[in-house]
């Protein structure tokens, strides 16, 4: 039987260095699962484009990749500065969204433009400030009706249209902007399977985007986004609302203690392990590798503990976008994810509450697949809820297949853990079904005559429908 290249998933986001049809055939040949947007810094025809091409060439390497667009969210920044301004430490700045074009002159202080008109609502003396994402730092002296004054902590320069981190502050700015609106439309257009929301803050922020999704004709599903101390707070709620969850580290070790961030992202995933979501670790993975041939022993350290932890996927940013070797930074993650797994104990996670029948005999055909030698897990899913819990049992080890016969499902169980998934048609006669599944995985050279598959699925019995779990052993 073939065995995963891993069993952990791989994010790769599309930019410059990766967009040509040579390199997204290379990425998909070297096992990536989810090419990512980031709405952030992508135009419209462009996603088109490039949408397209990964379509095509999927379909092509007999491999199709999911697609996720990140939107953008809500954000704070400074306005636009004709040329750098260099800050001294113990400097006083005011930060106003009502800045006239030409501020005072001669009152000490430095005026600095923001694009959130209640700033000031949102902030307490002695409060912290980040500019540039987070590299300058700011202390709140006063409070004004529209403006706070702040001291610089050291020295520093900034530039134009900078990013605004308000840590611990909560802010009412919506949850889903009119860019994000018009770039979901592009999103839904081109049939992306998952959408992922930047600075999710509760679990009203995931409804609405879900209604919005469905509203306009889409099936996909939406990753939460965990970027600030408002989604560390709600974390539970936010995971029961969305259909994955992101833990976004960039912007996350602005917003927290830097401390925090480890014990931040293991309750995470235990909290997603035990609700059978989906979750992904970014930022900063690989980050060297932008500009380095070789990682730091710290990132391949990050790398190992996010696998040993559990997490469902991996995802590289800059380092596919702008970085100078996207396939590079892909089979490295490849190397790590498989030489962990491989350390890692066979056994199946205590923490996933299973409550139907159905999903409850998945743990035991998943613990009998690992128990015997060339064995794999076959299911078939409608929802992909099946696959999902499946996946979430981490039955590390044992291959795991989901058959769906629904269009677009089969990409968006890509992001499951060990999950291998296949679009194929369902007969009436679950039989045929399982026939036709196993004779596919024959056809693609994953399994070989003898090998076992432990199948749940239904069967027909005095004229009723039964749940059962099957072990099939491949025709020679």
């Amino acid at each position: 039987m073939k065995k995963l290249l891993r069993q952990t998933k791989v994010i790769a986001t599309i930019g410059p260095a990766s967009e040509s049809e040579a390199m997204i055939e290379a990425l998909v040949a070297e096992g990536v699962d989810v090419f990512r947007f980031n709405m952030a810094h992508a135009e419209h025809d462009w996603v088109r484009e490039v949408t397209s091409r990964i379509r095509e060439i999927g379909l092509n390497l007999n491999r199709e990749p999911a697609i996720m667009m990140d939107v953008k969210g809500p954000e704070i920044r400074t306005g636009f500065l004709p040329r750098p301004i260099e800050l001294a430490e113990g400097q006083v700045v005011e930060l106003s969204h009502h800045l006239a074009s030409n501020p005072p002159e001669g009152d000490g202080l430095v005026h600095i433009r923001v694009s959130y008109e209640k700033l000031s609502d949102h902030l307490e003396v002695g409060g912290k400030v980040l500019l540039d994402n987070g590299m300058i730092s700011l202390e709140v002296l006063e409070k004004k009706e529209r403006a706070i004054h702040c001291k610089v902590l050291q020295e520093c320069v900034l530039g134009s249209r900078r990013h605004v981190n308000l840590p611990g502050a909560e802010t009412d700015l919506p949850s889903l902007t009119e860019k994000d609106r018009g770039d979901s439309l592009v999103g839904i257009e081109c049939k992306h399977d998952y959408f992922a929301l930047s600075f999710t803050r509760d679990a009203d922020a995931i409804d609405l985007f879900k209604r919005f999704l469905s509203e306009n004709g889409s099936e996909a599903q939406v990753i939460a986004k965990i970027e600030d101390q408002q989604g560390v707070t709600n974390l539970d709620e936010i995971i029961s609302a969305s259909d994955a969850l992101m833990i976004a580290r960039g912007d996350l070790g602005i917003e927290c203690a830097f401390e925090e961030l480890p014990i931040i992202q293991r309750r995470a995933v235990g909290a997603c392990e035990a609700r059978g979501k989906p979750v992904i670790v970014a930022t900063h993975l690989l980050e060297s590798m932008i500009d380095s041939p070789v990682p730091t022993r710290a990132e391949i350290s990050d790398v190992a503990n996010a696998v040993n932890e559990g997490v469902d996927c991996l995802m590289l940013s800059g380092e596919t976008t702008v970085g100078k070797q996207p396939v590079e930074c892909t089979r490295l993650l490849n190397r790590i994810s498989a030489r962990i797994e491989a350390e890692i104990q066979p056994g199946l996670t205590d923490e996933l509450k299973l409550f139907r029948p159905k999903a409850k005999m998945l743990r035991s055909a998943a613990m009998l697949a690992m128990r015997l030698e060339n064995a794999g897990v076959l299911v078939f899913t409608r929802s992909g809820d099946l696959a999902a819990k499946l996946g979430a049992l981490r039955p590390n080890g044992a291959p795991l297949f989901a058959f769906t016969d629904v269009e677009g499902l089969h990409r968006r169980l890509r992001l499951i853990w060990g999950i291998e998934p296949f679009h194929m048609p369902f007969s009436k006669d679950p039989e045929v079904t399982i026939q036709n599944a196993i004779k596919r995985l024959r056809k693609d050279g994953w399994v070989d005559p003898s090998d076992q598959l432990v199948t749940v699925t239904n069967i027909l019995a005095d004229g009723k429908t039964v749940e059962s779990i099957q072990l099939r052993e491949v025709d020679k």
